[in-house]
């Protein structure tokens, strides 16, 4: 399968670097491969090393939430910032000036980097928010990747599993094409703007500036600088 250019890391992601706490996307595979739970390395892999790799990091117990590390281990910045009546499951990693809010839930293999926002009440687990994404209101973030500048509206959903548990599919010119992912939610261009209470179906690519209106239900891939009414 011949995928759009516009489903790669290098289209979606243009100005993300390399370095300490960043993610590697596979360079000749769409950018979602990298959320293979299989994938020695996938998410999963890649947030454990670097984890194992940071240090000086801040004491889960001096901080004013709740946490359970006995599937994996914590890291959290001394720079970010964690509200009150957090909940947070290991392993997870939340960058330089990253912000999770009052009553946020993060879940196992979240990866949270710097100067990104996790919400009042937003749920997120098995994501990527790259620096500067914002799920900032009643969100929810399954198996999805977020670009920098990113930003969701209030009550926005990024649903990744099918009613019927099957594989997901993205949908390209009409067609149906299986990514190999049970669990798939949405994959966000750089500076994508979601309006409140839109859903994006699993499997949902859009590309960088792209722009959801609000209460819109989103299916398919998009091209950069899309408009989804």
């Amino acid at each position: 399968m011949q995928w759009p250019s516009s489903t790669y890391s290098k289209e979606l992601f243009p100005s993300l670097g390399e370095g300490y706490a960043l993610p590697v996307f596979p360079e000749n595979s769409p950018a979602w491969a990298i959320l293979d739970p299989n994938s020695k390395s996938g998410l999963k892999g890649q947030l454990l090393d670097v984890i194992s790799q940071s240090t000086e990091g801040v004491a889960i117990e001096d901080l004013d939430c709740t946490y359970d590390d006995s599937k994996g281990p914590i890291y959290i910045s001394r720079t970010a910032k964690i509200g009150p009546s957090v909940h947070i499951i290991g392993p997870c990693f939340i960058g330089d000036g990253a912000e999770i809010r009052h009553g946020a839930f993060v879940r196992e293999y979240s990866w949270i980097c710097n100067d990104s926002i996790v919400g009042h009440c937003t749920e997120i687990k098995h994501s990527i928010l790259l620096p500067g994404a914002k799920a900032p209101h009643f969100n929810y973030v399954g198996d999805s990747i977020l670009g920098t500048g990113v930003n969701l509206g209030a009550g926005t959903k990024l649903s990744n599993l099918r009613n019927d548990g099957k594989e997901v599919n993205v949908r390209i010119d009409g067609n149906r094409h299986g990514t190999g992912l049970r669990k798939f939610g949405a994959i966000l261009g750089e500076n994508c703007q979601l309006g409140c209470n839109s859903v994006t179906n699993p499997g949902v690519v859009i590309g960088r500036d792209g722009f959801v209106h609000p209460n819109a239900t989103v299916t398919g891939i998009f091209g950069p600088s899309s408009r989804i009414p």
